[in-house]
């Protein structure tokens, strides 16, 4: 009987990636899973207490401590590492100095290591790493994928549920697009409750909510992450299952629709660039690439929030290549 044996790969194993790793294991999304970390030793009895973990439920994965180059046979590798030395800060952009070197440091080495499949990447700023991760693996653009704005859109999920009387998320159909920080910005001429347009719905109950206040539902949306982290010092539990959703869909080949960062080359207008928006996911990485028709506000808000991107790409490239020259 012949058998695919699901690969997934974790470098990085601070909060996100053992929140990562937690719901790998608990729904069974793969039958090994791989960890690196600079720390082997915290890494390795990480592997052990996973291995703890999960005796008494259903899944039989199988956990390895590893190093770097033991991911490469993975079929995805989760990206959740960090600058540790870093100072927490609201703006994920200021985190960019410490995780690009770790980007310019571990990228080539798995390049030069022979991994091709795909990248998940969640470390800050996500935009910016994610377009590092393509730009030095060497990889087609559809296998290398950021969170972006997927947390970002259920939070605006919930935060709409929230005004409109606790409707299901799951029944709400938005999305937060363009970075994922202080530059995203709501799709509302694309938002739908039940299908129905977010105008008709709120026109037809407005006796019963009220008028939406889509200013505050947008902006609680954009900073609710720093919100948790003011509270607990990390996040970790919405990105990590994000991270094992990301995953469990290409693995699974299912053709979901996402926002995600992906690299753009003429859609939207944009180039040279890794930014928040919808694509089918699935066996291929990056299915597709859906187009929004976004209205003028939109338009705006996704152009600047793209050029914001962009300039930190291109100084950072700048920076390490004037280094390399030295």
């Amino acid at each position: 009987m012949s058998h695919t044996v699901r690969k997934i790969g974790i470098v990085g194993i601070g909060n996100v990636g053992k929140a990562a790793a937690t719901a790998i294991l608990h729904e069974n999304v793969a039958d090994e899973l791989y960890i690196s970390d600079i720390d082997s030793e915290r890494a390795k009895g990480e592997a052990w207490d996973f291995a703890d973990s999960i005796e008494t439920n259903p899944s039989r994965t199988r956990v390895y401590e590893v190093p770097l180059e033991g991911l490469v046979p993975c079929d995805v590798i989760l990206v959740t590492v960090t600058d540790r030395s870093l100072i927490a800060t609201s703006s994920r952009l200021k985190l960019l100095k410490g995780t690009s070197a770790i980007a310019y440091d571990i990228v080539p080495k798995l390049r030069q290591a022979g991994f091709n499949g795909f990248y998940v990447v969640a470390t800050n700023p996500c935009d910016i790493i994610t377009y590092l991760f393509y730009h030095l693996s060497g990889l087609p653009k559809n296998h290398v994928i950021g969170t972006g704005t997927a947390l970002d859109s259920m939070r605006l999920r919930r935060q709409i549920s929230k005004a409109v009387g606790d409707i299901d998320p799951r029944s709400i159909s938005a999305y937060m697009l363009g970075e994922h920080g202080d530059s995203q910005f709501a799709a509302w001429s694309h938002a739908r409750i039940g299908g129905q347009s977010i105008d008709d719905y709120e026109a037809e109950n407005r006796a019963r909510f009220g008028k939406l206040d889509r200013d505050k539902i947008e902006d609680a949306a954009r900073h609710f992450g720093w919100e948790i982290h003011k509270r607990k010092g990390n996040t970790q539990f919405g990105i990590g299952n994000q991270l094992a959703f990301f995953a469990k869909t290409i693995l699974n080949q299912a053709h979901t629709i996402t926002p995600a960062s992906v690299i753009l080359e003429g859609e939207y207008g944009q180039h040279h660039v890794s930014i928040g928006v919808p694509i089918v996911l699935g066996g291929n990485g990056v299915e597709e690439i859906l187009h929004f028709h976004l209205n003028e506000r939109e338009t705006k808000s996704f152009n600047a929030s793209a050029k914001l991107i962009r300039d930190h790409i291109d100084q950072t490239l700048t920076d390490y290549e004037e280094t390399a020259e030295k």
